[in-house]
Parts: C-alpha cells; sequence; structure tokens
C-alpha cells in the first residue's frame, strides 16, 4: 500500500491502539489480534500495534493500515518507541504499513540521528514514518528529517512535558496551523467528545488506545475511584 493510500484511508478517521501491559493475560497476540479485528469491525479506520509477533498476528486478520512500533527498553536512554533501524526491519517485516518511532529530541540509543533513521526506513524499508512527538520543536525537527507523519503521542510522557497532562491541545493547535503535514492526535483522548475536538481542531486522524482497549488500566481505575 503507498503512502498516499495510506493517508487517504484515515483521514478524519478512528485509529485504535491495541496493547497491553506485558504482564497481562491480554499480552497475547491472538488476542491483541481480536482486538483489531473487532475495532475494524465497527469503524476502526486503521490500528496501532506494538511488538512484532503482534503486528503479524493482526496482519492475518485485518486489511487496514497498522501503524507498527516496537517497545524496547534500552540502557542509556529513555526513547523506547522503535528505538533503533532494526526494531524498524523486525516491525515493517511483521506486516506493518506505516513504522512510528520516537522522535522527541531525547538521547537515542548508539547517538543514532533521526533523520538518519528516517531515512533509512524510507529507502531500505519503503515505508513511511509516524513520529511520535512530545513537543513542538521536537514536531518541527521530525517534519524537516523526512517524517511522513507527526502524532502527539509523548506529549507529558516525557521529562521535558511531565508537568503537563495529554491530550496536547494546545500542542496540536500548534502543529496543525503552522506545520504542513499530517498530524494525528494520540495521547490521554478518553471520550468520543475528545476525539471529535481532535478532529475539530484539525488533526488528520485521531488515535484512542487505554478508553477503548486498556481493559487493566481502566478496572484499575474503577477500582481506585470505588475502593
Amino acid at each position: 500500500m503507498s503512502l498516499i493510500a495510506n493517508l487517504d484511508t484515515l483521514e478524519k478517521g478512528l485509529i485504535v491502539s491495541c496493547q497491553a501491559p506485558v504482564d497481562s493475560p491480554l499480552h497475547d497476540p491472538d488476542i491483541i489480534a481480536a482486538m483489531a479485528k473487532a475495532a475494524v469491525n465497527n469503524g476502526a479506520v486503521g490500528v496501532r500495534i506494538d511488538t512484532p509477533s503482534h503486528i503479524q498476528a493482526v496482519r492475518k486478520q485485518v486489511t487496514q493500515p497498522i501503524i507498527g512500533l516496537w517497545k524496547q527498553i534500552i540502557t542509556g536512554s529513555e526513547v523506547y518507541i522503535t528505538p533503533q533501524f532494526h526494531h524498524a526491519v523486525a516491525v515493517a517485516q511483521a506486516g506493518a504499513d506505516i513504522i512510528a518511532i520516537d522522535a522527541t529530541t531525547r538521547k537515542r540509543p548508539g547517538d543514532e540521528k533521526i533523520i538518519d533513521i528516517i531515512n533509512r526506513i524510507h529507502q531500505e524499508l519503503n515505508k513511511p514514518v509516524m513520529a511520535d512527538v512530545d513537543t513542538f520543536e521536537a514536531a518541527k525537527l521530525a517534519i524537516e528529517a523526512g517524517a511522513d507523519i507527526v502524532g502527539t503521542t509523548l506529549f507529558g510522557y516525557t521529562q521535558e512535558t511531565k508537568s503537563l497532562t495529554p491530550p496536547g491541545w494546545e500542542l496540536l493547535t500548534e502543529i496543525v496551523e503552522e506545520l504542513n503535514t499530517f498530524v494525528i492526535c494520540e495521547g490521554g483522548i478518553s471520550s468520543p467528545d475528545a476525539a471529535k475536538k481532535a478532529l475539530n481542531l484539525g488533526a488528520n486522524a485521531v488515535v484512542v488506545g487505554t478508553a477503548i482497549t486498556g481493559i487493566d488500566l481502566q478496572v484499575k481505575a474503577y477500582q481506585s475511584a470505588i475502593g
């Protein structure tokens, strides 16, 4: 599927992030694939999936675009979303249509530059790149480095933004107004109204995860409130 076809398919749509904590019984390729299938059966235009084995299982169930990533903790770096090129290779080989990477300004493992990993994903894997960012500066640098999509995914989850609570409405608005790019609002979208607000503010698409598929976190939240 070409980049243009991917973006046309995603325009003004809902992308469901189907993930689960590694210690959850839901962290199973077949269960993640069932979540993804349920999502697209009910209108999701795409899914966001972590881990090659999960991506592979989802690919067998859905034809809609998969935004793939691989969360890896590497000593000496806070970057964990597809941190190195070989992780992107595994994600692509598993069947992802779009590769999501951490595109914050934090130190990357092995000091790999963001422009280099984006160029290699384009040239060697022939896949578009979704840059997960936390700030406008990171978004601007990612676009300059060649990213095809910018997502507000890491707003509120980095040292620089830890005092801020997603959704990043102001960040989204600034990206929409200042950068000529396909922008996805992700992070903290906890209701249908919030998803609609993201699109009204100019997001090309919106990702919802925990509020739809995060059973573990949802139950903990309810239990905390009533217990």
